[in-house]
Formats: C-alpha cells, sequence, structure tokens
C-alpha cells in the first residue's frame, strides 16, 4: 500500500446498536492504523452519534422515519442515495455498508455507475414478514463485492450461498470496559432507583431476538429463591417495529404480581454510564435466540461481570465451556437456573479471571487488521 486508505463506513442509525457500535470501534482503529475514515449514518434527531467518535462522521439530516416499517426503510435509502449523488460526498477510495439500509444505497450507486463497488458486513440475516423488505435485505448482501463477518455461522451461511466472506470478529476496548470503578460508578444504583439485592442485566431492550420475554420468565422463577434479586434491561433504540413483542412482554409482566417494582426497564443509557452499568451487575443475562457475535458478552466479561448466554452458536465460537454460564435459550428454567449459579461464590471465582482473558483476547486491532486486504482489492481504480 502507497498511502492511506479513504473510506467512507456506512450504518444505519446513530444509537448504540452492535453494527454501529462495530462500525465505530472499527472505523476509530483504522483511524489509529493510518487511515483516513468518514463514519456516515441518517440522523433523524440533529444530535449526531450517541458518542464523539475518533474519526470523521457525516450525520446525514433526515426526515423523521415514516411508518410502516418497510417505507421507512425504503425512505434511508433514498435519503443516502441522494446524500451520495453529490459529487462532494463521494472521492473515497472504497465504501463499506454495515446493513441493509446503507447496502442497498450503495447497491443503487453502483448501477448508477456513481461507485465501482462496495464492501458489506453481515452481521446477522433478519427475517421479516414483508416480501419487499426480505428483497432489500437480499439486494443490500447480492450487490456487495466484497464481504465480512463477525462469526464462522454466518460466514458458513454465506459460503452456501456462494459468498466467500472474512469472519473479522469483534473486539473490546479493555482500558474502557474493566473492573476498575471510577467517580461514574458512585451513586449509579441511587439514580437509577434500584433496591438492594443482586442485579441481572440484559442489554438490547424488549425484542423477540433478544429473548427479553424468557428472561421475564426466568426472572421470576429466579425471585421465587432470591426476592430481592433485580432485573434491569438496558438499551433497545431499534429502528424495527418490536410493538407486538413488547406488547406480549408487558402483559406477562403485568400478570406478575410478584415482579412489581423489580423489574427496571431504563431504555437508552448515557454512553458514558455503560462501564459503570455493567460493573454495577452481578451478572450479565444475554440469552439471545440469535446473534451476530454478542459484543456486549466482551464487554460484560472485560467489566469482571460473569455472563449467562445461550448454548448456540456464535457464542459456542469464540467461549469455552467454562467462559460463562450456558442455558437453553427456549427453557425459562435453564436461564433461570444459569441466573442462579452466577451468584454462586466458587462459580465467580473461576468466571471472572476466564472472562478478563476472553476479553483480552479481543482487541479491535485485530478486527481492523483483517479488513486491510480486502479493502486494497476493492478500492476505486483511479487510486490505486
Amino acid at each position: 500500500m502507497t498511502r492511506p486508505l479513504r473510506i467512507a463506513m456506512l450504518t444505519h442509525s446513530t444509537n448504540p446498536r452492535g453494527g454501529v457500535v462495530h462500525a465505530m470501534h472499527l472505523s476509530e482503529t483504522l483511524v489509529a492504523l493510518g487511515h483516513d475514515v468518514v463514519l456516515h449514518a441518517p440522523d433523524a434527531s440533529g444530535q449526531g452519534f450517541f458518542r464523539r467518535p475518533r474519526c470523521g462522521t457525516a450525520c446525514l439530516p433526515v426526515a423523521p422515519a415514516p411508518v410502516p416499517m418497510t417505507e421507512m426503510v425504503e425512505q434511508r435509502v433514498a435519503d443516502y442515495v441522494d446524500y451520495f449523488e453529490r459529487p462532494s460526498a463521494r472521492g473515497f477510495d472504497l465504501y463499506h455498508a454495515h446493513d441493509g439500509i446503507s447496502g442497498n444505497a450503495l447497491a443503487t450507486l453502483k448501477e448508477r455507475g456513481l461507485i465501482r463497488g462496495f464492501a458489506r458486513t453481515v452481521h446477522h440475516i433478519d427475517q421479516f414478514s414483508d416480501p419487499r423488505l426480505m428483497n432489500l435485505q437480499h439486494r443490500s448482501i447480492d450487490r456487495a463485492d466484497r464481504f465480512f463477518t463477525v462469526s464462522s455461522m454466518w460466514q458458513a451461511l454465506l459460503a452456501a450461498e456462494g459468498k466467500a466472506s472474512v469472519n473479522v470478529g469483534n473486539g473490546v476496548d479493555t482500558t474502557r470496559f474493566s473492573p476498575r470503578q471510577d467517580e461514574r460508578d458512585v451513586g449509579l444504583r441511587t439514580r437509577l432507583n434500584l433496591p438492594s439485592g443482586p442485579v441481572f442485566l440484559g442489554i438490547g431492550g424488549v425484542e423477540a431476538r433478544k429473548n427479553t420475554l424468557g428472561i421475564l420468565q426466568a426472572f421470576a422463577q429466579l425471585k421465587a429463591v432470591r426476592p430481592d434479586a433485580q432485573l434491569v434491561i438496558a438499551g433497545g433504540v431499534s429502528l424495527l417495529d418490536h410493538g407486538v413483542y413488547q406488547s406480549e412482554f408487558h402483559a406477562v409482566l403485568k400478570g406478575l404480581p410478584a415482579l412489581r417494582g423489580a423489574v427496571h426497564l431504563i431504555g437508552a443509557v448515557a454512553d458514558e454510564d455503560m462501564p459503570a452499568l455493567f460493573r454495577l451487575a452481578d451478572a450479565l443475562v444475554f440469552p439471545s435466540v440469535k446473534e451476530g457475535f454478542g459484543l456486549v458478552v466482551l464487554e460484560a466479561m472485560a467489566s469482571g461481570v460473569p455472563a449467562v448466554v445461550s448454548s448456540i452458536a456464535p457464542f459456542t465460537e469464540y467461549l469455552s465451556p467454562d467462559d460463562a454460564i450456558w442455558c437453553d435459550p427456549r427453557n425459562p428454567a435453564s436461564i433461570a437456573e444459569a441466573m442462579m449459579l452466577s451468584l454462586a461464590e466458587p462459580i465467580r471465582r473461576r468466571l471472572l479471571p476466564a472472562g478478563l482473558a476472553v476479553a483480552a483476547r479481543h482487541g479491535w486491532q485485530k478486527t481492523a487488521e483483517a479488513h486491510i486486504a480486502s479493502y486494497l482489492e476493492l478500492r476505486e481504480p483511479a487510486d490505486a
């Protein structure tokens, strides 16, 4: 490589979702390696990214997202296309999409001859009832020229469709997420209005993919044994519509009076409070039924917090049997048992150093460097 690459990194949102967090850390690390990266996202709120990244940014001013969801996706694709149709918005060596919205926009730009091609990271593949959404998802992948995945499971699924990809994995910032407390830890429990007792933390809001209803049912079983336990569910800022599942969740919660005051839906958490929130928890409960990787597992482990995870891929790819507490995500009793085990001191003494070792093996530099060969193959010919 004769000079640094100028890279357009595209995400679907400025909110702290897993794919956005991955794209932001990737962009920052590529900058640290000497490249010029601009992280792009539609920005309906006008507030910018959930934190200020250490790279260039382009937050596209867009109108509030229309409903239903298919129209929202189509509008965001059109917003991206309108932005990049301007010559002043292009001039990059390569373009890298991390989701269906930005992937479809780059596919359109490619069809119009405005860019030569683009890379696509497939974090995971969703199932939608609307055929238009499914077609858009497929198009965002099918029209790409280079592929990245974050786990072997998704790499194999792409390979079955004839698409070779590079498994770049995920990383964690162990200087930020660590067991060492700081001033933000002080009073966080009071600010969240949490009574005394062990705290179980769920990340990702109330979504079917996150199995939040299974967590709730498991917590109801655990409360019979640990009546002082508290369940905190953070996050959930998503462009997708989870209304039906959320209604079911709240109906079940209403029918469990023993949980009154013990389930805390705290929504989006300020980015600067996330390390302290992990340290406040006695365990992360993450029995997802589908994940690209499960980045928050690394963040919890780096923070010295044991993790309850589903005994399915991709977790089984990067965690050994002794690194986490495993559960059957479809069985609330299994989740409840794993939650109880996470409080047992002999198990915690084993899991905490194991988790720190897992986190130490997952640096962002390794992830960033895994992209470079494909980037060099893809860069625009005029700048090669």
